[in-house]
């Protein structure tokens, strides 16, 4: 009896001592973890290393942290241990906080349960989601705000998760609000470096007068750079209209939307160019607010649009910034140095503006300059050298060379009608005369942009509002807004180029598109219209395939116009 006794009394040490020994081991594992985990300053590893270190404390097989949004309803990120690449491809959108999870964020107090599928918020799994039976929940507290929640599930060996596992994970919960704390204090310091960098680099280009879009591209750039952003378009207004048209687009295939007209009305941006103020948005494409445009945002989540101004009337256009759906909204803290950049880019348009106003002063003084000397100058010489030539033709007996010198005669009084046509033409002014042909078709081209989604190319070439008679160029610009109709209605093109061009017999209008192409057999109303209009001033219409596809319109139309006197 006496050994049966020692060998119980010996039993309960050892069972003592090994309790101890796990204690203490499982201390020194907490110590380890805390430590790892205030290691690291960059937040996303910090986040990542705080789920690593909870479930193996626990000995939980599946962990998760879920980021609390701004709006403290849902989750604006969760990250996940245990799950493969593949099981989380097949189970789909990352949970947004629903069932249990939405019961710690509404109540943010340890939670403890056996069997997660019998509480009453619980919201069930998706599909090819792995089952989970124990739970344990911690809330994640930075100062007095809850940052996020530790999800773990399944401890290992089938056994329930106890008051101790929730003791060390709410001793960790408490390093990682510390850690979280000094990791966004980190990368709010370093992100403020690099928006004064990004300050500097563009007041410098600034001040060095580098083109305009230049200076709206390194502005948009460092933009996207500095927050992360998939996506940085720069719209600015279309004259005469309630549209915006995307001037530069970087990044998420900015090809296709560079060029796009789209409404100020039911867009992000067109909210924040009404308003003068930024607008965002926790996803872009599901967003009811922002419905009107094309759907060129799949697969990105948050967004705010910036207005490049200082007030709704003095804003010249809107910066609009867009993250994968994955990625975390802005907030108000990216916002502040966002307006002060938008001012950069307000103050690169104006001063764009300002130069330009210079240099069309400067290019209209010179054309003042040319038009005088031409005609003091070259005009006179030109008449004295053909009235020199009309005498020495007169003393000329080969006839031969009489007649070569009354050809020289009759060129320069063409070249002299020529240069007096240009006078005319450098000397006019838009306020004192009818809009020229050109200015014309530069409206209806740029009009046109509304309807087709995109501007149209647009070349012009030679004497265009001097040679053209009034008459020929009112057929001209009907004819132009018709093929440019009909491209918007038919063709479905994404890319249309108009090439205006007066020779010196004729003016000939082409308009090229990408589209469908005419088809046989079809409709042709509109092109019996343009062929009468031709025929009406003594042209004609073509029309062409060309070899890439789409279709080719060509219209001529004689120009007619009397150079006596």
């Amino acid at each position: 009896m006496p050994q049966l006794r020692l060998d119980e009394l010996l039993e309960e040490l050892q069972a003592r001592i090994n309790a101890a020994r796990g204690t203490r081991d499982r201390v020194h594992s907490l110590l380890e973890a805390v430590v790892s985990v205030g290691r690291e300053l960059d937040l996303s590893q910090v986040l990542r290393r705080i789920v690593e270190a909870a479930a193996l404390l626990v000995d939980a097989q599946y962990g998760a942290l879920g980021v609390i949004g701004p709006d403290g309803r849902t989750l604006s990120r969760f990250l996940t241990v245990g799950l493969t690449d593949d099981e989380i491809t097949r189970i789909g959108p990352l949970p947004a906080g629903h069932g249990i999870l939405d019961e710690l964020i509404r109540n943010p107090e340890p939670l403890r349960l056996t069997d997660l599928g019998t509480h009453e918020a619980s919201y069930g799994f998706p599909a090819h989601h792995p089952p989970m039976r124990t739970f344990l929940g911690v809330p994640i507290r930075v100062r007095d705000e809850v940052f996020g929640n530790l999800y773990l599930t399944d401890k290992r060996g089938g056994l329930d998760f106890d008051a101790e596992d929730e003791s060390v994970i709410s001793t960790l919960s408490v390093a990682a609000g510390v850690a979280i704390d000094n990791a966004r204090l980190y990368e709010a310091s370093q992100r403020q470096q690099r928006w004064l960098r990004a300050n500097a680099e563009i007041t410098n280009s600034l001040l060095s007068g580098s083109p305009r879009l230049e200076v709206l591209e390194l502005i948009a750039r460092r933009a996207q750079e500095i927050t992360g952003a998939a996506l940085a378009d720069v719209s600015v207004p279309v004259t005469g209209t309630d549209d915006l048209v995307v001037e530069l687009a970087i990044g998420a295939d900015g090809d296709t939307r560079r060029g796009l007209v789209v409404p100020v009305a039911g867009t992000l941006s067109g909210a924040a160019f009404r308003a003068g103020a930024p607008v965002t948005t926790a996803c872009l494409p599901g967003d009811d607010r922002y419905t009107a445009g094309p759907r060129r945002f799949d697969g990105l989540g948050p967004a705010v649009a910036v207005p490049l101004g200082t007030a709704a009337k003095d804003t010249r256009g809107v910066l609009l910034l867009a993250r994968h759906r994955t990625e975390p909204v802005f907030t108000d803290g990216e916002l502040e140095p966002l307006l002060a950049f938008a001012g950069q880019a307000a103050l690169a348009l104006e001063l764009a503006a300002r130069r330009s106003d210079a240099e069309q002063l400067a290019l209209l003084e010179d054309r003042d300059r040319i038009a005088r000397d031409l005609h003091d100058l070259a005009i006179q010489r030109l008449f004295a050298t053909g009235m020199t030539l009309q005498s020495a033709a007169r003393l000329v007996q080969h006839e031969g060379a009489a007649e070569r010198v009354s050809r020289a005669v009759d060129d320069l009084d063409e070249t002299i009608k020529i240069i007096r046509s240009t006078i005319f033409g450098l000397r006019a002014r838009d306020e004192d005369a009818v809009p020229s042909l050109r200015a014309r078709v530069a409206r209806a081209v740029g009009e046109t942009a509304t309807t087709l989604g995109f501007p149209p190319r647009l070349s012009m070439e030679g004497l265009l509002d001097t040679d053209v008679r009034p008459e020929v160029a009112d057929h001209v610009t009907a004819a132009l807004t018709e093929m440019l109709s009909n491209a918007a209605r038919h063709a479905h093109a994404t890319r249309v180029e108009v090439v205006l061009r007066a020779t010196a017999d004729e003016v000939v209008l082409t308009v090229t598109d990408n589209g469908r192409g005419i088809p046989e057999g079809g409709r042709r109303s509109g092109l019996s219209n343009l062929a009468e209009r031709a025929r009406g001033v003594g042209g004609t219409l073509t029309t062409e395939r060309p070899e890439r596809g789409g279709s080719r319109l060509v219209w001529r139309a004689p120009l007619g116009v009397d150079h006596a006197g």
